[in-house]
């Protein structure tokens, strides 16, 4: 398959989401519809190194294709990133970006009658929230919905509000915010214990995991191990 062309994009909105990550708002001037899957990405051509290979920074997109040529990212600051160090301390609305995509085949499955379990960390959130507001949005069809969010603290929760407010409106769909360093009247621990407990009737179900790669090992080791087949599982590793 031939590479896509770099294109321009211009940053139009910029917001603190929680004290580590923001939220950016890009516009395709040279397209009428950025149209692209739920759950692909972009990559990003920053210039921050003379080698091309070290100048590219992917992120998967965090909005739903809504039909406009605007599309938002969801970031968090790393300590000593030079890709998000650039975007943060340099990057302001009126910026521009060199682009290309969407790219990417971590998308919804095909048959959505089974129940779909959507595990991340941190803003490995972002190809979900995509996924479950367009699926709201065009009201399809789907079997029950787990999305399984884990994170250290409850700051750190990203669309939360959304999110509760989405659970309530669509009985599908289940919201599981998780926390590893905090205590607090919801779930605390790791994901792993949360979708295992949803999954103890071994029902049929498909599994996209989105996150450091270090949960996502767990993950995949231990929904084998459950009894699901490997093919029922799509990976997605940050970092």
């Amino acid at each position: 398959m031939a590479l896509q062309p770099w294109i321009t994009g211009n940053v139009i909105r910029i917001a603190d989401h929680t004290p580590t990550t923001r939220q950016f708002w890009i516009e395709v001037p040279s397209l009428s519809d950025f149209d692209f899957k739920p759950g692909q990405f972009v990559t990003l051509d920053l210039p921050i190194h003379e080698k091309p290979n070290k100048r590219w920074r992917s992120y998967s997109i965090a909005s739903r294709p809504d039909g406009t040529n605007v599309f938002e990212l969801i970031i968090v600051k790393v300590e000593n990133g030079a890709g998000t160090t650039y975007l943060f301390d340099q990057v302001v609305v009126g910026s521009t970006l060199t682009l290309r995509g969407p790219q990417g085949v971590f998308v919804l499955p095909e048959h959505l009658e089974d129940d779909l379990f959507l595990i991340c960390t941190g803003t490995g959130i972002a190809p979900f929230r995509s996924m479950v507001t367009h699926l709201w949005k065009h009201q399809i069809h789907t079997g029950v919905i787990h999305l399984v969010f884990g994170c250290r603290k409850k700051e750190d929760l990203l669309y939360s509000a959304e999110l509760t407010h989405l659970q309530q409106e669509n009985s599908s769909f289940h919201y599981h915010p998780v926390l590893s360093r905090e205590s607090w009247d919801g779930k605390t621990g790791y994901v792993h214990a949360v979708y295992e407990a949803l999954c103890e009737q071994k029902q049929p179900a498909h599994f996209l995991l989105c996150g450091w790669k270090n949960m996502i090992d767990e993950a995949y080791a231990r929904i084998q191990a459950m009894g699901y087949d490997k093919k029922a599982i799509h990976r997605e590793i940050y970092g």
